[in-house]
């Protein structure tokens, strides 16, 4: 044991300082334009978020490629960048640092989980598609060896810009059955060349983006990395393998390493532990991690046996006494918060005052349907909508909050759900017409 605290100073392993060891973690914004570009809105909302006391501040999915999104949203960096993106980006860095706050960039490809309406034909390491309701995913085309290594020079080349522009640190984001998820996933990465088989060559693409990212950006530049505990699926990523990736990236320079877990059909990085789109395949998690208060320390006490580097936990801390405990118990050495600061932008600030001792969530928005209808209901269509219907209450009050405007607390599950959607419709339709015109 230790008394490290959430107050401590961290220093990393290329030398630079983090004020405290909180974290916003990275939500998606869907505050681009059509044409992925930073806006005002990111100044606002994460000039907001600065003020707010997190040491770091992560980004959401910045894009390396403007065919393959998590959503239409996105800000993306690829090629040449135009002086107004050059000029929205360094806004947007100088908002994100004030207050001595680091803003790094998470940067990502979002392989098969790109939405149809972005791209009808998404790509993946082979050409398994996704198993969800609906047709919200298209069947992927498996990446040539070429496009493979074009992937590479794409993150590089994103991290570059974010250092250029004045984001003090990037994230790769190798989790959550984005692209680089997919490659570890024996379930998803079914390929027989150098990129798929054994784990040594699933990994490869994650190895070869973090050198190329690190040769990049230098030394003396933060480089994270965002890795899947487990996918929770059987025959995926699993979490005995995810220990052995993290013994493999003590060779390769990082500065944090960040435990997460599961994917789109498995949506345990966001807690929902009983809403799942692949039933077959889904695998339970432990129980005691399901007791304790972050949703994936137990996994990380495994990774922290091999991983020499600075580890960071997200997920399910709400207690400023549970984050002392992680943090003194040498479980972590970061702690990420992410809902909790949709609903007030304040609560860094708020913890380390001692003003809070719990983190604000509202995990009881009104459902579709009694009770029994939940996140548990028998009928999937209906957990979907309440579950999913949670996610977008969260990601609109981003959007809110980026407006300039404070959170909407009574916004119910099935409005948010509903408004979601039509959102990102009309998002999807500027996107189109600004790309295909």
């Amino acid at each position: 044991m230790s008394n490290v605290t959430i107050e401590n100073e961290l220093v990393l392993p290329c030398g630079v300082a983090i004020k405290n060891r909180l974290c916003k973690a990275a939500m998606t914004e869907g505050l681009a334009d059509p044409a992925n570009r930073a806006t005002v809105k990111h100044q606002t909302l994460y000039g907001r978020w600065a003020d707010g006391g997190a040491g770091i501040l992560l980004t959401g999915n910045v894009q390396v490629d403007h065919r393959y999104l998590e959503r239409p949203g996105n800000v993306v960096i690829e090629g040449p960048q135009s002086n107004e993106q050059i000029s929205a980006l360094r806004a947007y860095a100088e908002a994100g640092t004030r207050n001595n706050t680091h803003l790094w960039m998470q940067i990502s490809h979002a392989g098969r989980q790109t939405p149809a309406a972005v791209a009808p034909e998404p790509v993946g390491p082979s050409d398994i598609g996704l198993k969800m309701p609906g047709a919200a995913f298209g069947k992927p085309r498996a990446l040539s060896h070429e496009d493979i290594l074009d992937v590479i020079q794409r993150f590089a080349h994103t991290a570059k810009i974010a250092r250029e522009t004045g984001f003090t640190g990037v994230q790769i984001h190798g989790a959550h059955g984005y692209l680089i998820s997919e490659f570890l996933s024996p379930d998803v990465n079914t390929r027989t060349d150098q990129w798929g088989g054994s784990l040594e060559n699933r990994a490869r693409l994650l190895l070869e983006v973090v050198r190329a990212v690190r040769a990049a950006v230098g030394d003396d530049f933060p480089v994270s990395l965002k890795l899947n505990s487990a996918d929770f699926q059987r025959g995926g990523f699993s979490h005995e393998d995810s220990v052995q990736v993290a013994s493999w990236l003590n060779d390769e320079k990082l500065d944090l390493l960040e435990v997460s877990g599961g994917t789109y059909e498995q949506p345990r990085l966001v807690g929902l532990d009983n809403l799942t789109m692949n039933p077959e395949k889904a695998e339970e998690r432990r129980e005691s991690t399901i007791a304790r208060e972050a949703y994936f320390l137990e996994y990380a006490k495994d990774i922290r046996a091999v991983f020499t580097g600075p580890l960071m936990v997200t997920g399910g801390f709400r207690s400023r006494a549970g984050m002392d405990a992680a943090l003194a118990a040498g479980a972590c050495d970061m702690i990420g918060i992410g809902r909790p600061l949709c609903i007030d932008a304040q609560v860094p600030n708020k913890l380390l005052s001692g003003e809070m001792a719990e983190t604000p969530v509202l995990e009881k928005t009104k459902q579709v349907g009694p009770g029994w209808l939940g996140l548990n209901s028998p009928f999937r269509m209906v957990a979907g909508i309440n579950g999913w219907g949670q996610q977008a209450f969260w990601c609109l009050n981003i959007m809110e909050m980026g407006e300039g405007r404070d959170p909407d607390l009574g916004l119910g599950v099935f409005k948010a759900f509903v408004r979601y959607q039509g959102s990102e419709k009309r998002a999807a339709e500027a996107y189109n017409k600004h790309w295909n015109s």
